[in-house]
């Protein structure tokens, strides 16, 4: 399955850039029309247009794809739960684990992780399910880093537009002095185009990753509460009903 969502995921990307390529061509065969509104604005933004776009449809790719993996069913499922914790509270080990191997979930191979190392003290355990969790956080937050990056770029992406159509405008200036007000406008046109097409891209991306994150943050902690639960039941209550006895 995750091979599947890693294919769907570069395949939007590499949509992405034809519809970027393509879209790109349209603007210049469309650019003397003055109904298309969106991309006379593209047009008037200049180059760094083409890099912000290209940033909303990477950053939409990977907005979906976390929304598809990032599902509580595909982290710790309920289901999963119920079936696991009647065979750990009797310490049917074996048949712990083959419920594990079951549910292809991220609990599940940490749980798998701790209870293959049954048997062998409880620093081994710790150090399974310490393994197996690290593991599964760092499949969790892939792709957020790209997010993170989006968010920070795409305004700076705003930010150099900005300054190439000052430029732009003071070039003109030089040149033709403030006689053409038009030509000025232009200039500055283009900087405040792509200033706030970059603000439009980063704001969303940073929300989305602040969000995407809060996620993790909150699926780790219930891991972990869970494993530690495990732990309890395999190695402490076993010590505790030997000291009774």
């Amino acid at each position: 399955m995750r091979n599947a969502i890693r294919v769907f995921f570069w395949t939007i990307i590499l949509f992405g850039l034809t519809l970027t390529l393509s879209y790109a061509q349209e603007i210049e065969s469309a650019s003397k029309d003055s109904q298309w509104v969106i991309i006379s604005l593209f047009k008037r933004g200049g180059i760094t247009m083409y890099p912000i776009f290209f940033c909303s449809v990477l950053s939409l790719a990977i907005c979906l794809e976390r929304l598809f993996y990032l599902r509580k069913k595909r982290i710790i499922h309920p289901e999963f739960l119920e079936n696991i914790q009647k065979h750990w509270y009797r310490h049917e080990t074996n048949k712990a684990i083959s419920t594990c191997q079951k549910y292809d979930v991220s609990i599940s191979k940490i749980l798998r992780a701790g209870l293959l190392r049954f048997g062998h003290g409880f620093r081994e355990i710790e150090r399974a399910i310490e393994s197996a969790g690290q593991h599964e956080t760092s499949l969790l937050v892939s792709n957020l880093r790209i997010l993170g990056a989006i968010a920070n770029l795409a305004p700076m992406l705003g930010l150099l537009g900005t300054v190439l159509g000052m430029i732009k405008a003071f070039n003109v200036i030089s040149q033709s002095g403030t006689g053409n007000p038009g030509l000025v406008a232009s200039g500055i046109s283009e900087a405040l185009i792509t200033t706030a097409a970059g603000l439009m891209i980063g704001i969303p991306t940073l929300a989305a990753y602040h969000y995407f994150r809060g996620r993790v943050d909150k699926f780790v902690f219930e891991m972990e509460d869970i494993s530690l639960k495990l732990l309890e039941e395999l190695v402490y209550q076993p010590e505790k009903e030997q000291k009774e006895q």
